[in-house]
């Protein structure tokens, strides 16, 4: 057992198949009494499977600058029905479909674009709309003459090959989001299910070759979140040394299938532009050597609080240019305000990220929970921001959010069985032998050096195993 200073967990507050296929169509808006004649331009994208299909629409302002929009079409087949939209009010009559915008994206200057979409169902087939109106007006041509050429189109992109492998890296691919949901390589909506370190600079000896092998073969874990402080005597104090340690267990990670999560865990100070130079020092440094990698997702910080949701968004609009300039592909995740609550711990909800999402591409927002403290006002909101957002849980404990006491295992079935339902990923806190009731491994576990059996797990542990045991839900077409 160890004896080292350890921080209270603080948390939140009480209170024929087709895979991946790829087409467009676009179409020149006309004028309407909102812009000039010279319209707009509509590119309608799909990602289909058996059932179902994502499709992404880009509205590009080719005229006067608009102050709102309604976007309008018809689905070709009547077994297509809209399940849920973002980015635009959406609803379905019949085959009509509308979207109308929002507060955020109504305004388009000269040149400007948005993108709005949603998921969908489908029985029978599933064509791509090839007319759309624009305030009410039937898309034929830049000032009401049809064109002379048919409408440009995507090709498909190359569907991947079937997997080889069987590791979760290995079926799935390089990740990305599609609408709501993180998505594999072919296109489909999967969950991952891991743990999470804690602190290197306490826990380096948790997390050791042995121990990661019982996290990938006997847990049959997807996911490692890779904790690693800021502060509480972290990254601040040797950026060489913990980067290096970071890279190591991304390393160790993809070796044995699993996703790496790569943590850069602000807590106090709960502004995040307080560690603005060193997320974009310590990001630059890992997406450049990690960026021919696919099982790296970076989260750019862990729970803001205390501040306003412009701020965080500020803060992410400057940390993911760094990462993207080295890896453009990879899922990155952002903090919510209230110790990433979605802002219920501050008495907040998610509509503010809803009307001011942050502006990149490929992201998807934290929720942190710990189930013995948060229950049914903070599940409530979860499910209803998952209808509009793309969320990722990063965090959450079997007992309070104090990171101690005994599990809730009645509510800890009810959140997991929500995400599962959701198909919202999550890691645990945490595979550690921590002294507190979050931590997977009784005390003294890392230092004895053997990780599996039932003697090494704790209540929580033994919890946590046995659900992320069973089997995933993969699907490659």
């Amino acid at each position: 057992m160890f004896s080292i200073p350890r921080p209270s967990r603080r948390h939140l507050l009480v209170g024929g198949a087709v895979g991946a296929l790829a087409l467009a169509t676009t179409a020149v808006l006309p004028s309407t009494n909102a812009m000039a004649a010279t319209g707009c331009a509509v590119t309608y994208t799909t990602n289909s499977w058996p059932g179902g299909f994502t499709a992404n629409l880009t509205v590009t302002n080719l005229g006067d600058p608009v102050s709102n929009w309604t976007l309008g079409f018809t689905f070709p087949d009547g077994g297509q029905r809209l399940v849920q939209g973002w980015s635009a009010t959406w609803q379905q009559s019949g085959s009509a479909v509308t979207g109308r915008s929002l507060d955020y994206n109504g305004s388009l200057g000269t040149g400007a674009s948005t993108t709005v979409g949603f998921n969908g169902s489908w029985t029978g087939s599933n064509p791509n709309p090839t007319s759309f109106t624009l305030n009410g007006t039937v898309c034929t041509g830049g000032t009401g003459t049809p064109p002379t050429t048919p409408p440009p189109t995507t090709p498909p992109p190359t569907t991947p090959p079937p997997p080889t492998g069987t590791t979760p890296v290995a079926i799935n691919g390089q990740l990305r989001v599609c609408g709501l949901n993180l998505c594999n390589q072919y296109g489909r909506p999967i969950q991952l299910r891991g743990m999470s370190t804690h602190g290197l600079q306490w826990f380096a000896n948790c997390y050791t070759d042995t121990s990661l092998s019982a996290l990938a073969d006997d847990w049959q874990a997807d996911l490692l979140r890779i904790s690693m402080y800021v502060q509480e005597k972290g990254y601040e104090t040797n950026p060489t040394a913990f980067t290096n340690q970071v890279n190591t267990l991304v390393d160790k990670a993809e070796a044995r299938g699993m996703y790496a999560l790569i943590d850069f865990h602000t807590l106090t100070p709960g502004d995040p532009m307080y560690n603005l130079d060193r997320a974009k020092t310590f990001f630059a440094n890992v997406s450049a050597r990690n960026a021919a990698k696919k099982n790296v997702i970076y989260e750019i910080t862990n729970e803001p609080n205390g501040v306003s949701w412009s701020t965080i968004r500020s803060y992410a609009e400057q940390v993911i240019p760094v990462i993207r300039a080295n890896d453009p592909d990879a899922v990155v995740i952002v903090g919510t305000r209230g110790w990433s609550s979605l802002g219920v711990s501050e008495g907040g909800n998610s509509d503010e990220i809803v009307n001011n999402p942050v502006r990149a591409e490929n992201i998807m927002y934290t929720f942190h929970f710990y189930a013995a403290s948060h229950k049914d006002n903070y599940r409530n909101e979860v499910q209803r921001a998952a209808s509009r957002l793309p969320l990722f849980v990063t965090e959450f404990g079997t007992v309070t959010y104090t990171g101690d006491g005994a599990v809730d295992t009645a509510s800890s079935n009810a959140w997991l069985d929500l995400l599962d339902r959701l198909k919202i990923s999550y890691a645990n806190w945490t595979f550690s032998d921590a002294a507190e009731g979050s931590a997977a491994l009784r005390p003294g576990t890392c230092a004895a050096g053997t990780f599996t059996g039932p003697s090494v797990l704790t209540e929580s542990g033994a919890y946590m195993r046995n659900r992320i045991r069973t089997p995933d839900n993969f699907p490659t077409s």
